[in-house]
């Protein structure tokens, strides 16, 4: 029983690292066509930091201030400028191989993000396939009365540009999005919209595609 225990334990642990080595390898290979402000030495240096409980703050390529803020065996996230983040999540298929999850989030002002999936040497899958349920604005607004107002029935009619923040979770395989289009709307329409809002739609990584 003792063995069993123990043999168990290792394997954990055995995957904990090919996660934990996986994302390093992954991030610091990535293409720099994909990663335009970072050099490679920048996110060596981000992991060197970390690893001796230092800030892993860089000057970037355009001498501004990157700061990577989170590392885990299977996520990282990187404080891209003041308008912008980048987060990095290794998923795992029901069939044991690995793929990456990247969220890259702009916010000027209003934040909104775009998600893409590669292959962990970064070749591009098809995002529809691992996320055929993307959130619509249907998702986010609750219905409205029958006998809303006319000043109501306006804000409505103002939320009508999807954006919307995405956050993978550094604890768990769920992506969690929150609309963000409020925030460019009038003040006056967007506090009438805010108690129609839906607080965040989650979606769960299943080991084939987040539903």
């Amino acid at each position: 029983m003792k063995r069993t225990f123990f043999v168990i334990l290792a394997m954990l642990l055995a995957c904990q690292m090919t996660f934990a080595q996986q994302i390093r390898e992954s991030f610091v290979n990535m293409p720099d066509s994909l990663s335009t402000l970072l050099t490679k030495v920048n996110r060596e240096d981000f992991i060197d930091f970390l690893d001796s409980n230092m800030k892993a703050e860089v000057n970037n390529r355009l001498e501004g201030k990157s700061e990577m803020t989170k590392l885990t065996v299977d996520f990282l996230e990187v404080k891209m400028s003041e308008q912008s983040t980048f987060q990095l999540k290794v998923l795992t298929k029901t069939d044991g191989t690995q793929l990456l999850c990247a969220v890259s989030t702009v916010c000027g002002p209003v934040c909104d993000s775009h998600i893409d999936f590669y292959t962990t040497d970064w070749q591009l899958l098809d995002a529809n396939a691992l996320l055929p349920k993307f959130p619509t604005l249907n998702n986010f607004l609750k219905p409205l009365p029958e006998d809303a107002s006319y000043t109501l029935r306006d804000a409505f009619r103002q939320a009508d540009l999807l954006l919307m923040k995405a956050d993978l979770s550094a604890d768990n395989s769920t992506l969690s999005f929150t609309l963000t289009t409020p925030e460019y709307m009038d003040a006056e329409a967007a506090k009438l919209l805010a108690p129609y809002v839906v607080p965040a739609v989650t979606l769960q990584w299943n080991g084939e595609s987040f539903q």
